[in-house]
C-alpha cells in the first residue's frame, strides 16, 4: 500500500472515532469537534480516560498501536461507568463500536478523576502482562532481537546453538511493514501454526537512520530475499511474504555496495584485491582424502579435534570427501597416519552450475569460480544490455518495483525505451565462510538494504546438542562479542558478579527499610 492509500485509511480511523464518541466527549466537558481532529483528539482523550499523554506516541507505532486500540477502547467504556467484564468482552469482540452504542443509545455519566489502577488481582496480571508485551516489542522492533544459529555456514565465528543479540539501531531500526500483526513472532504463531500477519495492511518501506554502515566482512541477519516458504516445511514459488516476514539468515556481507566481486578457487576477490577475513573467521572447504588403508573409522580426529564430516563421510571409489574443513586443520589431518593424500574439492572453472545466480546459460559460473560481478550502489547508473541483464532483473523488478519487458534486444523498464539504469538503494553480497556448504548469493544474488535486520553483537549463551550435562554448554562462548579481533572475552563472570552486587542492595534496601 501506498503513503496515499495510508493517508485515506487514517483520515477514516478519525471520522470513525469521531461518530462514535463525540457525544462522549460532550459528556466529559470537551467540545464535540475535538473527538474528528487527527492527533489533537487522542490527547483530549487521554485526558478524558485519565492517562499520560505521552501515550499518545505508542498510537503510531506500528503492532504496538493494535495493542493500544484495544486498551483505549476498554478505558473510554470504564470512564462511563462501564466496568463489568461482559462490557470489557464487548468493548474487545465489537473492536470498539460497543463505544458508538453507548455514545447513541445508553445514557451514561463521564467519572471525573476516574482511578486507573487495577481492582482486582487479575486486572493486575492483565495490566502487568500488557505492559510487558508493549515493552518487549518495542525493544524487539526497535532495539535488540534475540537470534539463534540455525546452521553451520558461518562455522568458528558463529556455531550452531548460539543465542545472539542481534542490534537493530547500529544499521538503523526498520519499522514493520506488516502493520496489524502478532507481536513478538516472526511470520508463524506457535501451537496454532497460522500466519501471524494480515499482509494485506502492508507499510511502505521506512527505516531510522543508524549510526554504522554496514562493511566489507561484517556478520548481518537479513531476510531471505527469495523467500516463498509458506511455512518451514512447504514452499510455493508464488507465495508472496513482506519483506519483514521473510525467513531470517545470518551470513558474512564480503561484498558491499558499489564493490566488484569475483570468486576464484573458492576464494573471494573484492576490486581485484583477495579478501582477508579476521582471525576470528575461518574459511571452509570440502576435502577429498584418499586414505592408505580402505576406510577411515566413523569418527575421525586429529590431534583431539574431531573433523568427522557433520554430514557423514562420503565414500568416492575409496577416497572421502569431508565437508567443512578449515586450513589448520587440513594441516593436521595430513599427517594423520591413515591419510595418503588429500585435495581440495573444487568446481571445474567454467562449468556452469544451474544452481548458481543468475541461472542463466550463458553464465557458466560455480560455486568456486564466479564473476566479476558488479554489486549495486545507490545512485549509481550502469549500461544496461541483454548481456548484463540477467544479473540485474530482479533488482530491477521485484526489489525495486519496476515493470520489464524484452522485445529482440531491446529492454523496456516501465514502458519506455531502456539504455541504461539507475538504482534506488544499496544491494550487498552475502555469503557464508562454509564455502560448500552454504546458501547464499551465490544461489539468489544481491540482498537490498530493505532486507537488513541488524547486526548480530553478543552472543549470550551457547548449547552444544552434542555434549552431556554441564559440557552442553559451550561456557567459552557465553556472553561474548560476535565482531573484533583475537579471541573474544567472555563476561559471564563479571555479569553475574554484577547480578549479585545488584540483588545484595536490593535486598539490603528492603532489609533498611523493615528495620
Amino acid at each position: 500500500m501506498s503513503y496515499q492509500d495510508w493517508f485515506i485509511i487514517f483520515i477514516a480511523v478519525q471520522f470513525i472515532h469521531g461518530l462514535g464518541t463525540w457525544k462522549l466527549y460532550i459528556k466529559a466537558g470537551e467540545k464535540p469537534w475535538a473527538a474528528f481532529v487527527p492527533v489533537y483528539n487522542a490527547i483530549v482523550l487521554m485526558r478524558i480516560i485519565n492517562r499520560e499523554r505521552w501515550l499518545v506516541f505508542l498510537l503510531f507505532i506500528p503492532v504496538i498501536n493494535v495493542i493500544m486500540f484495544l486498551v483505549i477502547w476498554v478505558e473510554i467504556a470504564r470512564s462511563f461507568g462501564k466496568n463489568t467484564y461482559i462490557d470489557t468482552f464487548l468493548t474487545i469482540i465489537t473492536l470498539g463500536f460497543y463505544n458508538y452504542y453507548l455514545n447513541y443509545i445508553e445514557d451514561v455519566k463521564y467519572i471525573p478523576n476516574r482511578d486507573v489502577n487495577p481492582k482486582s488481582t487479575s486486572g493486575e496480571w492483565t495490566s502487568s502482562i500488557i505492559f510487558a508485551i508493549i515493552a518487549a516489542t518495542l525493544v524487539h522492533n526497535y532495539v535488540m532481537q534475540p537470534y539463534t544459529i540455525p546452521t553451520s555456514s558461518l562455522e568458528k565465528s558463529l556455531l550452531v546453538g548460539d543465542f545472539l543479540f542481534v542490534s537493530k539501531f547500529h544499521y538503523g531500526a526498520r519499522v514493520p511493514m506488516t502493520a496489524v500483526a502478532a507481536p513478538m513472532v516472526h511470520d508463524t504463531i506457535p501451537l496454532i501454526n497460522t500466519k501471524s500477519y494480515f499482509d494485506e495492511l502492508e507499510l511502505p518501506y521506512l527505516r531510522i537512520p543508524g549510526f554504522q554502515k554496514i562493511k566489507n566482512n561484517d556478520i548481518v541477519v537479513f531476510n531471505w530475499p527469495v523467500d516463498t516458504m509458506l511455512n518451514m516445511y512447504y514452499t510455493d514459488k508464488y507465495h508472496y511474504k513482506p519483506i519483514d516476514k521473510k525467513t531470517n539468515y545470518v551470513k558474512r556481507s564480503v561484498g558491499i555496495a558499489g564493490d566488484t566481486l569475483e570468486i576464484k578457487e573458492g576464494y573471494v576477490y573484492i576490486n581485484g584485491k583477495k579478501n582477508e577475513l579476521s582471525d576470528r573467521a575461518e574459511l571452509q572447504f570440502s576435502y577429498l582424502v584418499q586414505p592408505k588403508n580402505r576406510t577411515f573409522s566413523k569418527k575421525v580426529m586429529v590431534n583431539n579435534y574431531d573433523i568427522t564430516d557433520p554430514f557423514g563421510i562420503i565414500n568416492r571409489e575409496n577416497t572421502y570427501q569431508f565437508v567443512a574443513i578449515g586450513d589448520k586443520t587440513v594441516d593436521r589431518f595430513k599427517n594423520h597416519p591413515n591419510v595418503s593424500s588429500i585435495e581440495k574439492y573444487l568446481s571445474i572453472e567454467g562449468e556452469r552450475d544451474s544452481n548458481i545466480f543468475p541461472h542463466n546459460e550463458n553464465y557458466n559460473w560455480n560455486n568456486d569460480f564466479f564473476g566479476p560481478i558488479y554489486i549495486p550502489e545507490k545512485g549509481t547508473t550502469i549500461d544496461l544490455n541483454i548481456k548484463n541483464l540477467p544479473l540485474y532483473k530482479r533488482v530491477i523488478e521485484v526489489y525495486e518495483n519496476n515493470t520489464l519487458k524484452v522485445n529482440g534486444n531491446n529492454i523496456f523498464i516501465n514502458g519506455e525505451l531502456a539504455k541504461d539504469y539507475t538504482f534506488k538503494q544499496d544491494y550487498y553480497w552475502l555469503m557464508g565462510d562454509n564455502r560448500h556448504n552454504s546458501q547464499d548469493s551465490r544461489a539468489w544474488g544481491f540482498v537490498p538494504f530493505d532486507h537488513v535486520v541488524g547486526k548480530p553483537v553478543f552472543k549470550w549463551m551457547s548449547w552444544n546438542t552434542n555434549g552431556k550435562g554441564f559440557n552442553k554448554i559451550r561456557w567459552d562462548r557465553m556472553f561474548t562479542t560476535v565482531h573484533g579481533e583475537g579471541t573474544p572475552n567472555s563476561y559471564f563472570v563479571p555479569f553475574l558478579v554484577f547480578l549479585g552486587i545488584y540483588f545484595g542492595i536490593k535486598k539490603w534496601k528492603k532489609y533498611k527499610k523493615e528495620d
